[in-house]
């Protein structure tokens, strides 16, 4: 069993409790290693680092702090094979997965990089003679970087590459499931040379130091990547000081079948945005919604497709194209819900049960007979489980699909141009995905509606997450 460390100001540190705090191996139930209990002090040591570091790394040229994450992205990529074996065994993602999330973390450090030269003001005509008006770009200060456990190691990027590129510090924290990773890539950053206390890492447990970080004055935003009543306690937290929160919390995601679709390529998209990361993603597909005219036949080519997911240990089979769920109350939850869509009316296709009797697996799960008032169609169910609801008209199925308090992802299947257009135009949601499956690119930008979330990441607008606005009234004229 490994013992991890804390990385605050420069330095790799246990929490001033003595405590820990056990890691599981989510397809073994093996404790794999143990994390620093963080307290209140431990928060506070982390900001305070973060804030002495903050004046010195706003005032070093972008391109410079580029650099750094040039350096760091190159890290990443020599650890490369450490990575994705830790990011297995901790959280369960199969071999294609974890390679992608590590691959993509440090081409989104190299990403975040290329911003150096274009965090960009703007210079306002003025209404006065002699008076120009300069508007300009500055960080907005330290960060507070909360980080879930289905995603933690491309989640680290898509948080401190945006922030650090714009002049920010940070303190992450990251999942209390999911922490070796992230206490691995502090060595990266060591590595590197950034500067003491531009990234803190404190782990222990969210009600404590999640709290702690988002009811700071010394923050400036916080970015948190969890659920909805996540989400809730750090804007309760963040409210005292009236400070910037970014959110991006559930997802229920709608998928939308109409007849003139290419079936065969729509249950393959479908199925890969349901099973992508073991049904743990909040973008996945959570639901789909086939027109009645080809409603039989495209059940039967998901259903073949459902049947024949492999689930095992990613660990011991690089094969499987699902590992575990995350912890044992995941997979309870996931149960409960399958339990319940049944006492609804919906009827299990395949799937609907547990996998062994060791480590948190579930079957992929096709259910039928399910309608709009099922608490299946509006309640996230963050597993691999896909209800089917049968559609007859394009504004009845805009209307089904809206009908949630989430907005985050949502998918079109048509050949039809004037169908995807006027469905994607009438969602709810900040993404949809075309004759594709749900999966966001770095350079667009990631964000949610409703009870999704607020703020984004990714892109140009992610970067300008970290940045706030100060404009300069220079008046020349003397006469």
């Amino acid at each position: 069993m490994k013992d991890l460390k804390m990385y605050i100001n420069g330095k790799f540190v246990d929490s001033g409790s003595g405590k820990w705090i056990d890691v599981l191996n989510p397809s073994t139930e093996e404790v794999i290693s143990r994390q620093p209990d963080g307290t209140v002090e431990d928060v506070n040591a982390a900001l305070d680092a973060a804030e002495a570091a903050r004046k010195s790394w706003a005032e070093t040229p972008a391109i410079e702090r580029a650099a750094y994450l040039n350096r760091i992205a190159d890290g990443i990529r020599k650890r490369r094979e450490e990575f994705i074996d830790i990011i297995m065994r901790e959280q369960g993602k199969t071999l294609t997965w974890a390679t992608v999330e590590v691959d993509v973390t440090a081409d989104y450090f190299d990403y975040m990089a290329t911003f150096a030269r274009h965090i960009e003001g703007e210079v306002i005509p003025s209404d006065r003679r002699g008076e120009t008006i300069i508007l300009t770009k500055r960080p907005i200060g330290v960060v507070a970087g909360i980080l879930p456990w289905n995603f933690p190691f491309f989640l680290i990027a898509r948080k401190a590459g945006a922030a650090l590129i714009a002049g920010c510090t940070i303190v992450i924290k990251p999942s209390q499931l999911t922490p070796e990773n992230c206490t691995e890539f502090a060595k990266v950053v060591d590595e590197a040379g950034l500067p003491a206390g531009v990234i803190n890492i404190v782990t222990g447990r969210g009600s404590v130091i999640g709290n702690e970080m988002a009811g700071s004055p010394k923050i400036g935003i916080v970015s948190v990547t969890g659920s909805v009543g996540a989400g809730e306690s750090i804007m309760k937290a963040a409210a005292a000081n009236i400070t910037k929160v970014s959110l991006e919390l559930g997802g229920k995601a709608p998928a939308i079948v109409f007849p003139d679709a290419d079936l065969d390529a729509a249950a393959q998209w479908v199925l890969d945005s349901r099973i992508g990361n073991n049904g743990q993603i909040c973008n996945n597909a959570e639901r789909v919604y086939v027109h009645k005219d080809i409603k039989e036949k495209f059940t039967n080519l998901l259903l073949r497709k459902f049947e024949a997911v492999k689930v095992g240990d990613p660990c011991l089979d690089h094969t499987v194209d699902m590992g575990p769920l995350v912890e044992k109350r995941a997979l309870e939850s996931v149960i409960a819900k399958v339990e319940h869509a049944k006492e609804q009316g919906a009827k299990v296709l395949c799937g609907g049960h547990r996998v062994g009797d060791k480590g948190y697996f579930y079957a992929a799960t096709l259910l039928d007979n399910c309608t709009q008032d099922m608490d299946i169609i509006h309640e996230e169910t963050f597993g691999p489980v896909l209800p089917i609801v049968e559609f007859e008209d394009t504004d009845q199925v805009i209307a089904w699909a809206n009908d949630v308090e989430y907005g985050l992802a949502s998918s079109v299947f048509t050949k039809d141009i004037d169908t995807a257009a006027k469905v994607a135009r009438n969602l709810e949601f900040g993404e949809t995905y075309i004759n594709r499956e749900h999966f966001e690119a770095m350079q667009g930008f990631h964000a949610g509606v409703k009870k999704s979330g607020i703020g984004g990441a990714d892109g140009k607008h992610g970067v300008e997450e970290y940045l706030v606005t100060h404009v300069t009234y220079l008046d020349t004229h003397y006469e």
